[in-house]
Formats: structure tokens, C-alpha cells, sequence
């Protein structure tokens, strides 16, 4: 049974509000989902009580929750509009995946590491929440079966830029990537011009994940 108590959803409102004065955000259906999805169940029970702070946690497998600034931060360059094909590479522990299919997108996300995969769709089955595609697999080869896509968002650093995923988006549509080495990353918003033409926007340094290509059972 998932537990959502009065007290969770205090936090949550408390947790928003700081996104909105502090950090910035201003998207208000960003907001909303943030304070629609209860954060404490994607982390480890111990970290419960600090869930609601703007901190990173472990995770599976040796992979971390981003820092709900970052989730709102990314989710609001994204620009996500209900009914969209969205494409998220690094499904993770589902946060970020849930946050998008709140905001009523047409999630399709991809995870490499078989125990994040299996725990991130048991989690989502458990809130009732479905994306349109759910794939253990490699991030760098995207999903082309199911390309073009609206908007795409990679939740880990990758080094180089992964161009097979800008051919999977549409003409018209957004990636939002952290890309640089794996100590520091710069977030970046890639606008699709035309079928060869990409405008670059630039939104400072952070700290993901490595992108990491093939799988890990």
C-alpha cells in the first residue's frame, strides 16, 4: 500500500513553494506534478524524513535521485505540453518519469540497468501510473521504432553529444542534455530548426550520472 500521508504532502507544498521563490521556477504545471508525486516512495525508506529537502539520494545500483531543483529545472526547459511524445534516457529510480506523465505526457523511457528497470516499473504500475513505453536498453541508441518524438530529456551526463538521438526528433522539437565530463556537466537545450539544423541554448554547470551505453544486467 502506498503510504502518502497529511504530513508528505505538507512537505511537498513546502518543497514547491522553495522551487517557486528560491530557485526560480515558474512553470506552473511543473510545479503542480511536483507536488502531485510523492518523492519519499522513489527512495530508500531510511532517507524518508529528508525526502522532501533539495538533496540528491542513492539509489540502485549505484545511481542517484537528481535533486528535485534539477528535476524542475530540466522538466521546465523541456516545456512539456499535455499529449506529448516524450522521450526520457535514464528512466532511473521513475521520479523524473513520473514528474512528465503528471503533467499528462506520452512518456517513452529507456533505463540500462536491469535492477532500475525492474524497480522503476514496479513503482509506477503501484502509483497507477503507465508510460506509453517502458524499455530496458541502451540510452544512446534511443528508441527509433518509436521515433519522431516532441521533446526528449536525458537525465545523466554524457560526454559526447548523442547524435542518434537528435535524429529521433522532430522538426520543431527540444533536448534538453547535461553534457561534459563526468565531474561536471553543462545543461543544454538543442532546438530541431530543420532536418540538419540545431539552435544550442546554454543553462550552467550541474552534476549527473554518467551516461553509460549498452546494458547492465
Amino acid at each position: 500500500m502506498m503510504h502518502d500521508s497529511f504530513v508528505h504532502k505538507g512537505k511537498r507544498k513546502i518543497l514547491v513553494d522553495y522551487l517557486r521563490q528560491r530557485i526560480g521556477i515558474s512553470d506552473e504545471d511543473v510545479l503542480s506534478a511536483m507536488n502531485d508525486v510523492p518523492r519519499h516512495l522513489f527512495i530508500e525508506s531510511i532517507f524518508e524524513d529528508y525526502a522532501y529537502e533539495d538533496r540528491a539520494f542513492p539509489i540502485l545500483a549505484h545511481q542517484t535521485i537528481s535533486h528535485p531543483s534539477t528535476v524542475a529545472e530540466q522538466t521546465e526547459l523541456l516545456q512539456v505540453k499535455p499529449g506529448e511524445k516524450i522521450l526520457e534516457i535514464g528512466t532511473g529510480c521513475g521520479y523524473q518519469t513520473a514528474v512528465l506523465l503528471a503533467m499528462k505526457a506520452q512518456v517513452y523511457t529507456v533505463e540500462r540497468q536491469k535492477d532500475l528497470f525492474d524497480f522503476s516499473k514496479k513503482k509506477l504500475r503501484e502509483l497507477g501510473m503507465y508510460p506509453k513505453f517502458q524499455s530496458f536498453g541502451d540510452g544512446f541508441a534511443g528508441l527509433p521504432t518509436f521515433a519522431p518524438f516532441d521533446k526528449i530529456i536525458v537525465t545523466c551526463g554524457a560526454s559526447v553529444l548523442p547524435t542518434e538521438l537528435l535524429k529521433q526528433l522532430k522538426v520543431g522539437g527540444t533536448m534538453v542534455i547535461p553534457l561534459g565530463p563526468t565531474d561536471e556537466q553543462v545543461l543544454y537545450r538543442f532546438t530541431k530548426v530543420s532536418q540538419t539544423e540545431f539552435e544550442k541554448e546554454e543553462f550552467g554547470a550541474y552534476k549527473f550520472v554518467p551516461m553509460l551505453g549498452n546494458t547492465n544486467q
